[in-house]
């Protein structure tokens, strides 16, 4: 019989997701020149997924485990594997950070990245008061929606200069400074998505002492540690910056881009309390929302990370591809900007190489996009570009084929969203 009924009839069909239908359209190409820009997945200098040389020997080693019975099947914790939590903070904070000795950081593996801020926003939503969350202008476009599912709502801050494709610290600074006392600000860890472009050192000192006078709640996206800049270490600057000058703040971490494991979904949310005491009653309160909304987090990425950071040989080994990857970005940037500065493509581009991380913000507009599109060069509408998806094969096309869109149709207005 015919259905008699319908609750969601009236319910009109949601648009794809940006990202993943651009992917969709690149797979569908039968142009051999084809290239994609705009996944935020490593590629290599062939353009195919690379699987990390430490990740397949960890991989063999937890099948041996599993063969002989040490490891199973069997559901992890709430809280996840104790091991990965245990290296995943140590790692964002230094093994022998204050603040681990203190056991003020509580930690919880979660889903991924995502997951990660999605418990973070869920915390913050059950057990704060403050119900408005800054988020820099531009930035990942599943912040705001992760927030605002929870009832948080965005007010940005300004972050990105158009005209010097650079960082607006003055204007970062001055949307902060007039932002309410105790409200939530999102910081990019490092390799700020989509921009690439990071404060310096003596910039997130100002930061670190601005939030500490407004006393506000800091949630950090950490995606792209020891990626960026091929330093575990320095791309940990501001994490650990922020947990010397005794503020209390969360951190959402990936291990998605830094081990290469996207499908895994591995990553963890941790708070850095002002005592042992806070630390765990947040994450044990966290833990219950985490049992109503994911019950328990998968084993098999967090015991590739536990195997690899727990194990000096592995973590050596892993701390070389990590350079492997960061390092052949850095290089196509440079080639990129040296292929256009040699077609005197009109513009500048030393923001290229100025920029840091998988992502450049080119400064395209939409209607360059449109050309590349035609032919059959894949990024997004604002402009962004996964410098992961250059290499030495496809530099020329690219950037003959950019001098062609801008040659065409004029580079005013450039640079900005």
């Amino acid at each position: 019989p015919a259905p008699t009924m319908s609750f969601f009839c009236d319910l009109k069909e949601a648009p794809p997701n940006a990202i993943f239908h651009l992917s969709k359209r690149f797979k569908e190409d039968e142009c051999k020149q084809k290239i994609d820009l705009g996944i935020g997945a490593y590629r290599d200098e062939n353009g195919a997924p690379w699987v990390l040389p430490v990740v397949r020997r960890a991989e063999e080693l937890i099948e041996q485990d599993l063969e002989q019975g040490r490891i199973n099947h069997e559901y992890l914790p709430i809280a996840g594997l104790a091991q990965f939590c245990r290296l995943a903070r140590e790692l964002l904070l230094g093994e022998g950070h204050a603040a681990i000795k203190e056991k003020r950081v509580g930690t919880i593996q979660c889903i991924s990245g995502t997951g990660s801020l999605h418990a973070a926003a869920m915390f913050i939503a059950n057990y704060y008061s403050k119900k408005t969350v800054y988020i820099s202008d531009p930035s990942w476009p599943n912040h705001i929606p992760i927030f605002k599912m929870f009832g948080i709502q965005n007010k940005p801050y300004r972050y990105y200069l158009a005209a010097s494709r650079g960082l607006d610290f003055e204007g970062m600074v001055a949307d902060l400074k007039g932002a309410e006392n105790g409200a939530i600000v999102v910081l990019h860890a490092c390799a700020h998505n989509p921009t690439g472009v990071d404060p310096s050192h003596e910039q997130w000192q100002q930061l670190a002492e601005l939030c500490k006078e407004k006393e506000f709640l800091v949630v950090f996206d950490s995606a792209y540690q020891g990626f960026a800049t091929g330093d575990v270490d320095e791309d940990a600057y501001a994490v650990r910056l922020f947990a010397s000058q005794g503020l209390c703040f969360f951190i959402c971490q990936s291990f998605s881009k830094n081990f290469g494991i996207y499908n895994e979904r591995t990553g963890a949310v941790h708070y850095v309390g002002s005592s042992e005491h806070e630390a765990k009653a947040v994450m044990t309160n966290a833990e219950l929302l985490v049992r109503a909304a994911w019950s328990n987090p998968p084993a098999h990425g967090a015991r590739i990370v536990a195997m690899v950071l727990g194990n000096p040989e592995l973590r050596a080994q892993w701390c070389q591809d990590i350079k492997t990857m960061a390092h052949r970005i850095q290089a196509m940037r440079t080639l990129l900007r040296q292929k256009l500065e040699e077609k005197k493509t009109p513009g500048t581009w030393n923001h290229i190489t100025d920029q840091i991380g998988m992502f450049s913000f080119t400064g395209l507009r939409e209607d360059h996009v449109a050309f590349l599109i035609k032919r059959h060069i894949y990024l997004l509408n604002n402009g962004r570009v996964s410098m992961a998806g250059v290499n030495e094969h496809n530099v020329e096309y690219l950037a003959a084929s950019i001098n062609d869109a801008i040659a065409e149709l004029g580079s005013g207005e450039m640079a900005h969203l």
